[in-house]
Formats: structure tokens, sequence, C-alpha cells
């Protein structure tokens, strides 16, 4: 099949920029490898799980929320949002779609794209003159390597694959990883009665919901400096000194990490008064060791648990399939070009939610990738 544009990935950043390309009629086809769209949102999502970002910076373009939508969304609230948005502007990915490969043919300047139908198992062959990766930066959840985890007894799963505290009620759980997901998940479990310590190895900011909508605010018209100074300060009024707790603030302002690292600054949705309490457990540092149920820790400790949750992170799967990725990408799967032109490779190659800036960054990808090959095919055309 040939098409003017492939996008792969339905997720946020797909949709999206299949609706700006549609807003300049450019033809284009989005590949799923899941039966549905925003799989992330539908499928990997924990249950109590509520956007830590105001409204305004969780939509997509052209579909602004409504008034009646509250400031804090819960997850089934966005859910319905992105339902609304695919039903109203018609959005048609073709799922069960894996993308084996993909490589820039320079004999006719297009991109092949493989992938594999996995209802039929068929493999499908697009050709297209652009090539956007969508498939955003939470692709593979990531669990560490660690010695003798393979002798580990109790129940072993990724923060994607967790939903609910219920079934953890009485059982000791380590969840390994202080950032949003992490302590969020702590939160639900110790309210679910489960015996909670969370692992963190490096520093965290840690604000409210307020004090970041605030600053996202700010950034629009203040320097990065001077919002995380204020942010920092606030947040030392907010919860005081935390280290006594093993709750210990990076030297760097929040969004000065966000922009550098990645890491974004804990949201507090009530965690820090759980482990100020005693009910949710601090350690510093990483594992060391597995050895059936008992796990010794970097800095000597010994502990049993009945399950683990790594809240961990995600790596990318970018380089997985696109065998021509050195023109977009670095070999992590990430932008090799810095903000703001981070969406833009070579070879007509685009990548779209990966600026690390949630459903807003994904939001100006689409819009830019989109204004882009719409200027690439009017130059063409004169």
């Amino acid at each position: 099949m040939e098409t003017v544009v492939v996008i792969v990935g339905a997720g946020p950043a797909g949709l999206a920029t299949s609706v700006c390309l549609n807003q300049h009629s450019i033809p284009n086809v989005i590949l799923e490898k899941e039966d549905i769209y925003a799989s992330l949102w539908k499928k990997r999502a924990y249950d109590r799980l509520k956007l830590h970002l105001a409204k305004e910076f969780c939509q997509l373009p052209f579909m602004p929320h409504g008034r009646d939508v509250p400031t804090f969304m819960p997850k089934e609230l966005f859910v319905n949002y992105l339902d609304a948005y695919v039903s109203r502007f018609d959005i048609n990915p073709r799922y069960n779609r894996t993308v084996k490969s993909s490589t820039f043919d320079e004999s006719n300047n297009k991109w092949r794209v493989e992938a594999e139908n996995t209802v039929t198992g068929e493999t499908e062959v697009y050709l297209s003159e652009f090539l956007v990766v969508a498939t955003g930066e939470n692709g593979d959840g990531n669990i560490p390597m660690v010695k003798g985890i393979e002798t580990f007894p109790g129940e072993i799963l990724h923060s994607s694959g967790y939903k609910s505290g219920r079934d953890f009620k009485d059982k000791n759980v380590l969840v390994v990883g202080g950032g949003n997901s992490g302590m969020e998940i702590c939160f639900d479990l110790c309210n679910f009665g489960a015996n909670t310590t969370v692992l963190i190895r490096t520093p965290r900011h840690v604000v409210t919901k307020e004090v970041i909508h605030l600053g996202m605010s700010l950034l629009k018209y203040v320097p990065v400096t001077m919002v995380d100074t204020l942010v920092t300060t606030m947040a030392k009024i907010l919860y005081g000194d935390l280290s006594k707790y093993g709750l210990f603030r990076p030297k760097q302002g929040p969004f000065a990490t966000k922009l550098s690292t990645g890491k974004a600054p804990v949201i507090d949705v009530g965690t820090v008064q759980k482990i100020r309490g005693g009910e949710i457990q601090v350690i510093n540092g990483g594992i060391g060791s597995i050895n059936g149920k008992t796990l010794t820790f970097e800095n000597g400790l010994e502990q049993d648990f009945d399950a683990i949750v790594f809240a961990t992170g995600y790596k990318s799967s970018v380089c997985n399939w696109l065998e021509d990725y050195e023109y977009v990408m670095k070999k992590d799967g990430f932008p090799k070009t810095p903000m703001p032109k981070h969406w833009k490779g070579e070879k007509n190659l685009y990548c779209a939610g990966f600026s690390r800036k949630g459903i807003a960054g994904a939001a100006e990808d689409a819009m830019s990738v989109a204004d882009d090959i719409r200027s690439i095919l009017a130059t063409i055309k004169k």
C-alpha cells in the first residue's frame, strides 16, 4: 500500500498527528500493534490514576476541554476525552499491526514499512514519502536485572501491569522507584492494607499539583530558573525538611531537572503524609541481591517481601524496528536533536511524543510535524 505519511503508534501523539495532517488534507495511515488506540491509558494505567497536570496541559489539537471538565481529571475522564477525539475526527488506525522493520529506500526516496498483521499472520508492506514515529517514550516496561531475581517466589510486576492494591492486603510489598508512579502505587497499596516499602535511589523534588500548575503557567512568561526558585521555596514551606524521612531534593530545580534528564518532580497525592506517619517505609539506594523472599539492599539491610513492583520506567523500543533510526534517534531511542527541533529528522523522518513534556508535548509535536510536511509538499508542487 502507498500513502503520503505512515504514522507508527496510535497513542495521543499518533492520533494528534493524524488529525493535524487531515486538517491539511494530507493522506496518512496509522499502524498500531495493539487492538485499540491509546493502549497505555486504556490497558496499562492503574485504577486510581488521576492526571497530575491541569487540563489545559492535557488536550490535543483542535479540541480543548470544556468548562465543565475539572482542572485535574481522573483517568476515566481523560479516556472519555480520547474516545470523543477519535470519534469527532473519525480516526481509523490499522490495529494489530506490529511493525517489524522500516527502512529508507534510496532508489525511490520512500520509506518501506513492513508490518505483521497479528490477526491474519500476513506481512503487509507500506510505502510512504514521510514516516512519523509516534510510539512514545513509554515503550517497553523496564525491569532491571538483579542478582538472584529468578529465585524470588512472590509476584514480580512492572508498574504498567499494576492495577490496584486490593490483592495485596497484609502482604509485604516493595515498590522500586520513587517517581510519580512509584509513589502513587505506594499510596494505593497502603490504602488497601499492604505493608508498603519504597526503594528510592535518586533525589526527587516533591510538590503539590497546584504548585506545579502555577509553575507551568508561569513558564510561559518567566525563565526556568526563576520558576524553579519559586516552586522550590513553596515546596519547602509546604513540606519542610523531608531528608530525615529518606526524601532528598536534587540541587537542580524541578523544571530544569525535567528538561535536562526527563525526570519529573513527584506530585504528592498523600504519600508524604503516610511516610511521615510511618505507614510507608523508605529505603535509599538499590537492591544488592535477592535470595528467595529475602532481599539484601546496597546499604546492608535485609528484609523479606511477598511481592515486588518495579516502577522503574520504560525503555524506548523504536530502534528494534526502525533500522535507519539514526536519521532522527540516538541508540537509546530518543531524539538526537535537542528541543525545540527534536521532532524533525533527515529523509522525511519525524518523531512525535518524545519531548518529555507529556500530552502537551505530544500535541505540540503533532502540529509541528504536520506543518512541516505541508510545507515540504507545497514546495514540491511548485
